[in-house]
């Protein structure tokens, strides 16, 4: 059956005298070189031209498929202008939900709102309040489904009492989901829930980023508890205690418990996942360059990391240190920095900012060392991997500490 339908099909495209003539070539030389009778050699001649005609009616099947994509491809419509329409589609989608998702967070404040109001009339009593909200969900949900349980009425209500101003929800807020402010209800402080929810919004966190940084502790590590966006001082007027932060957590480099690592792997691994880092490091941070080199009459020098705060307008230097920071490190980052205050800072930027970004500070270092009597110098921890919630508060109370003896003649 096979050979029939392929002889069949051959002939469209090989006429049967070009056959004929091949296959009394074939049989000629197969025969004297094989010495076999005629009937045997005729089957194995028939099979070699029925392979070598299926190759060339491969070879012109491949080419008629050419010829019509290429035919096809000058009747298609215009790359850019189909691309064109298409982006129309989608930001027509994007304004879509983002109108659909700021009119359900606006829905649920009312709500939350509405709960207040009524637990009021109920003269404070916690028992009216539970079972008003028990009896509210019944209604709603009998009415419109899944989305009123207790719990959510709930958020519904702490959400109303975390931010009580309505205009702040729609001007601050404004490009949040649900999903974000949910993440942050779990929060008891509603000092920080304020925070994360406008510092989120402002750096455009996505709803994973909001729920790791909630819980790394991200508010709570820096330095000096930063401020709330809507009385914030001035952006030149940013105290740079706000912006950093130690510990450093830096779990997103993916190692694994007791993984050897040199410095030159944690300077690679901050690199592949520099968007990581950015957001990690804080509010303003922008990349420059990795191991700038910086050329003196002492030799040639180079920095390991170097950003730029556009928040605190200056030039942030990043130095590596794999294992407990000396006071060698902090003198090297002190050089680095006057250096580049000299040779790399420009008109209108504040004074260099260095960090010596290590794996184990030191109370000693802090107290004894040039970082006690330097503004700009900072020694921070890094963390690579995730610590428990106790593990992790009690490091962050540590480099308090240490911020505290480091900064007795600061101001």
């Amino acid at each position: 059956m096979g050979i029939c339908s392929t002889m069949q099909y051959s002939a469209k495209s090989v006429s049967y005298a070009k056959i004929s003539r091949a296959i009394s070539r074939k049989k000629k030389k197969f025969c004297k070189r094989k010495h076999i009778d005629n009937n045997t050699s005729i089957l194995f001649i028939i099979f070699a031209v029925e392979i070598k005609m299926i190759k060339t009616n491969r070879r012109l099947l491949f080419i008629t498929i050419m010829k019509e994509r290429n035919e096809i491809a000058q009747n298609r419509i215009d790359a850019s202008f189909l691309a064109e329409v298409k982006n129309i589609v989608e930001q027509g989608r994007q304004q879509a939900y983002a109108t659909v998702s700021q009119l359900m967070i606006e829905t649920y404040w009312k709500i939350g709102e509405r709960i207040v109001l009524q637990e009021q009339k109920g003269a404070n009593r916690a028992e009216y309040g539970a079972q008003l909200i028990e009896q509210l969900s019944e209604e709603l949900t009998l009415t419109y489904g899944k989305g009123f349980s207790k719990r959510n009425l709930q958020y519904f209500r702490s959400f109303y009492l975390t931010f009580n101003d309505l205009e702040i929800v729609q001007t601050r807020l404004h490009n949040l989901t649900w999903s974000h402010i949910l993440q942050t209800l779990r929060i008891d402080d509603p000092t920080a829930i304020r925070w994360y929810l406008s510092t989120a919004s402002q750096e455009m966190w996505s709803v994973r980023t909001l729920d790791r940084n909630i819980s790394t502790q991200y508010y709570e590590r820096h330095f000096k508890q930063p401020q709330l966006v809507e009385n914030s001082k001035k952006e030149n007027k940013v105290d740079k205690l706000e912006i950093l932060k130690s510990p450093i957590m830096a779990e997103f480099l993916g190692f694994k418990q007791n993984t050897d690592f040199t410095e030159t792997d944690l300077e690679k691994g901050l690199i592949q996942h520099l968007q990581d880092f950015l957001v990690e490091l804080g509010r303003g941070f922008a990349f420059v360059a990795r191991q700038q080199h910086i050329f003196t009459d002492a030799g040639d020098f180079y920095i390991d990391l170097v950003f730029y705060n556009y928040l605190l307008k200056c030039f942030v230097l990043v130095d590596l240190k794999k294992g407990q920071i000396t006071h060698q490190d902090v003198g090297q980052m002190d050089m680095y920095v006057r250096m580049y205050d000299e040779l790399k800072r420009t008109e209108g930027d504040n004074p260099t900012l260095g960090i010596v970004l290590c794996s184990e500070t030191s109370k000693d270092i802090a107290r004894y060392s040039i970082l006690r009597d330097s503004t700009n110098l900072f020694a921070a921890k890094y963390m690579p991997l995730m610590p428990t919630e106790d593990e992790l508060r009690r490091e962050i109370e540590a480099q308090k500490e240490l911020l505290l003896l480091q900064n007795d003649k600061k101001k």
